[in-house]
C-alpha cells in the first residue's frame, strides 16, 4: 500500500476554515497496535475545542502540540494490518474504537485520515447490521452514556471530583434528560429506558416525535418551557448540554436523588445539593474496547440506535464542523472517506 493518505489536518487553531483536507503520511503502528482503514468518523464537542486550541481554557491548560495534527476520534473502517503481538482481530474486519481519549485530549487521536492507528485495546467489532456511518457516530457518545449509567469500567482519577463516579439504579426510576436529542442524550435515553426507567426528555418540540421513538414518555420542549418549572420528585437528572445555569435541575430533584453532569465545568450548586441530599457527578469518558464490544451488542439487535442528522465527506470537514457549531442537530454529524 503507498505510504501516503488524505487526511484533515490542523497547522494553526483556529475556526473551521484552518482545517485542511491533504496528503499525510500513513501512521505507523507500534506494539499492540492495529491500522485501521477509515469509512466514517464521528464528530464530537472535544473535536470543535481542540481545533480551536481550547480557548475557552484558562491559558495555562491550553495546549500545545507539534504542528501538524489530525484530530478525532470516533472511527468505523476495516483492519489494514496489525502489530505481531495483536491477536483476536483479522485483516479485513470490520471495527470501531474511540482512540486515545482522553489521553490524546490536546495533541489529537488522527481519525480525520483514511487510516489511523489503534491500541488494539480500544478496539471492538462493528455491530453487524448497521453501517459504517452509524456505527462512527456511536463511540465516545455511547461509552459517556455507558460509564455514566451502567458501568463505570476504569478506575483512574476523576479530573472533575475527588470521589469515583458511580451509577445509580435505574428500574423503575424517573429519569430526566436534558439534550435529550443531541449525541450523547439520544444514547442516554436509550440505555435508561432499556435500564427500565421511565425517561422524561428535555428537547426542541421538532424533536419529540423521534424521542418517542426512542422510549421516552415525555418531551418538554425547552423553548416553550422550563424542566424546573413542570417537573420535580425525579430520581436523576442527566445534563448532557452544560453550561450556565444548571443549578436549576436541583429543583427537578426529589431528596436523596442525582444529578449527572456530562459537561460540569461551571457548575455552582453544591452546598444547595448537600443540603437537599442530592449527590452530583460526574466524570470524563474513556477510550475502552472491551466495553464498547459489550455496548454493542445493543447496537447489534437494534435495543439502541444510532441517530445521524447529516453527513459530510472527509474533504468538507470544515463545512461539517460549521454545522455542527450551529447545533440543533439530532443525534450525530459523521464524515464519510472514500
Amino acid at each position: 500500500m503507498s505510504t501516503m493518505m488524505k487526511a484533515v489536518r490542523l497547522h494553526a487553531y483556529g475556526g473551521p476554515e484552518v482545517l485542511t483536507y491533504e496528503d499525510a503520511p500513513v501512521p505507523a503502528i507500534g506494539p499492540g497496535e492495529v491500522l485501521v482503514r477509515v469509512h466514517a468518523v464521528g464528530i464530537n464537542p472535544p473535536d470543535l475545542y481542540l481545533r480551536d486550541g481550547y480557548r475557552a481554557l484558562p491559558p495555562e491548560w491550553r495546549p500545545d502540540p507539534a504542528f501538524p495534527l489530525i484530530i478525532g476520534t470516533d472511527v468505523s473502517g476495516t483492519v489494514e494490518r496489525m502489530a505481531d503481538d495483536v491477536t483476536g482481530f483479522a485483516p479485513g474486519e470490520e471495527v470501531f474504537a474511540m482512540v486515545g481519549f482522553p489521553e490524546k485530549l490536546m495533541t489529537g487521536s488522527g481519525a480525520y485520515a483514511q487510516f489511523v492507528s489503534v491500541p488494539a485495546t480500544e478496539l471492538a467489532r462493528k455491530p453487524a447490521g448497521i453501517d459504517h456511518i452509524a456505527a462512527a457516530g456511536a463511540p465516545m457518545s455511547l461509552l459517556t452514556a455507558w460509564q455514566f449509567l451502567v458501568d463505570l469500567g476504569h478506575d483512574a482519577p476523576n479530573p472533575f471530583q475527588p470521589v469515583r463516579h458511580e451509577p445509580v439504579p435505574l428500574k423503575g426510576r424517573t429519569v430526566l434528560v436534558n439534550g435529550a436529542s443531541g449525541g450523547v442524550g439520544h444514547l442516554v435515553v436509550q440505555l435508561a429506558t432499556w435500564k427500565g426507567a421511565r425517561v422524561i426528555g428535555v428537547a426542541a418540540g421538532r424533536n419529540a416525535p423521534l424521542l418517542r421513538e426512542l422510549g421516552v414518555d415525555d418531551v418538554i420542549d425547552y423553548k416553550v418551557e422550563n424542566a424546573e418549572d413542570v417537573v420535580s420528585g425525579v430520581d436523576l437528572v442527566i445534563d448532557a448540554v452544560g453550561g450556565a445555569g444548571m443549578e436549576r435541575f436541583l429543583r427537578v430533584l426529589g431528596p436523596g436523588g442525582a444529578l449527572f453532569l456530562v459537561n460540569p465545568l461551571g457548575f455552582q450548586g453544591q452546598d444547595t445539593a448537600r443540603e437537599r441530599g442530592i449527590t452530583v457527578s460526574s466524570t470524563q469518558v474513556r477510550s475502552n474496547g472491551p466495553q464498547l464490544a459489550e455496548a454493542a451488542r445493543l447496537l447489534a439487535d437494534g435495543t439502541v440506535r444510532v441517530e445521524v442528522g447529516e453527513t459530510f465527506p472527509l474533504a468538507e470537514a470544515a463545512r461539517a464542523h460549521e454545522r455542527a457549531m450551529k447545533g440543533g442537530v439530532p443525534g450525530k454529524v459523521v464524515l464519510t472517506v472514500r
